[in-house]
């Protein structure tokens, strides 16, 4: 999510030689828990800490589920500054295990933000997927908990001026992980072009860097994810920004069901607030590649509290009816700190809902161990 009103830095050559200092400062790093179910919902046997699935719901070598979708979000850091707490306690929560653990990361190449994976990170991916988001930026706060940034720029990515200070060290570390990861670069990245990160074609030199230093290293168990926004108003960028269909494994949409949070009386529900994104990529992107809602929520209605719930437990009902949706990641931070951009499912009638949907058997899918 690329949060309204963030303060933007435009990439200049001190901005630079800041940025150099911080990551020399911060260094480069090159270098078995089991989820206890809390309920009923017995996570199955097959899961990623038992065999590879095989039969015709086994997932494909890009991780696509041919059978139904992963279940998976987007969860804040605990205070305690562990993930592992955070989404052990959000899968307490909700009554089962997530498929797909999202986080992400920056360039700093420092032991909290942009060091991938992070111990959290690999012991969290012994009984799930991962999916990292690598951001061509060095926050200013920890965890993005205030969304300021400085953009180290495409077109120095595509240079390759990065690669042996920050993007190689990592990707040595993704390698040596060995089991198959989704990584998504720069994602929402419809939305950066305005922050100052550069044009499409730097991007989509960029993105096919980066993609191609992997495979120079051997790195290659990376599950490649193209994400932008979904914003239609974004159509023309978003077509720009594509790399192509021989560097992209999925393509991906961050859409919200916002209501009141942007001051609108339009309330969406979960088909309304998917489909006509869903059906643009789908026509002018990619009809053949799987698609994941990489971000997805909806804000509540304060008038009619039962409205959140139900717009979760139509869920899976309205998802087949987009068929190539084969991962949904929810988005579960507030915007801001006003009750209406509240996008979370942690009490209330959202949890009863998202719970709810998280039961349907089209949301238990074999997890692959590696």
């Amino acid at each position: 999510m690329r949060e309204t009103g963030r303060v933007r830095r435009t990439y200049t050559a001190v901005v630079l030689v800041a940025v150099a200092a911080l990551i020399a400062g911060l260094g480069i790093w090159a270098g078995n828990s089991r989820d206890q179910d809390s309920s009923g919902d017995a996570t199955p046997g097959n899961a990623a800490s038992g065999a590879m699935p095989t039969g015709p719901c086994a997932p494909t070598d890009t991780l696509v589920p041919p059978c139904g979708a992963w279940w998976g979000a987007y969860v804040p850091y605990a205070a305690n500054g562990s993930l592992k707490d955070a989404v052990l306690g959000f899968e307490k929560r909700i009554g089962r295990r997530l498929d797909l653990v999202y986080n992400y990361h920056d360039m700093s190449g420092s032991e909290l933000d942009g060091q991938l994976l992070t111990p959290d990170e690999r012991d969290l991916g012994e009984d799930r997927l991962l999916m990292l988001a690598w951001e061509s930026t060095v926050w200013t706060e920890p965890h993005h908990a205030g969304w300021t940034e400085t953009q180290l720029g495409w077109k120095n990515i595509a240079s390759g001026r990065y690669d042996e200070e920050i993007l190689d060290p990592q990707i040595r570390r993704i390698k040596a992980y060995g089991k198959r990861v989704f990584l998504s670069f720069d994602q929402e990245t419809d939305a950066r072009i305005k922050e100052g990160a550069g044009t499409p074609e730097e991007f989509v030199a960029a993105y096919r860097h980066l993609h191609d230093r992997f495979r120079e290293l051997g790195a290659d168990n990376v599950v490649w994810v193209w994400t932008v926004s979904g914003y239609l108003g974004s159509a023309e960028d978003m077509k720009a920004l594509y790399p192509g269909d021989a560097y992209v494994d999925w393509i991906a949409m961050d859409q919200y069901n916002y209501y009141r949070c942007h001051d609108t009386t339009d309330w969406k529900d979960f088909l309304r607030s998917q489909q006509p994104s869903y059906e643009w990529l789908r026509a002018n992107i990619s009809d053949d590649k799987p698609v994941m809602l990489a971000e997805f929520a909806t804000a509540p209605d304060p008038d009619d509290p039962r409205r959140q719930r139900d717009w979760y437990t139509e869920i899976p009902a309205a998802v087949k009816k987009l068929p190539e949706v084969k991962a949904l990641v929810h988005w579960n931070r507030p915007t801001s700190d006003q009750a209406v951009c509240d996008l979370t499912v942690n009490d209330g009638p959202g949890l009863e809902g998202y719970r709810e949907a998280g039961k349907n058997s089209y949301f238990h899918q074999p997890v692959p161990p590696r």
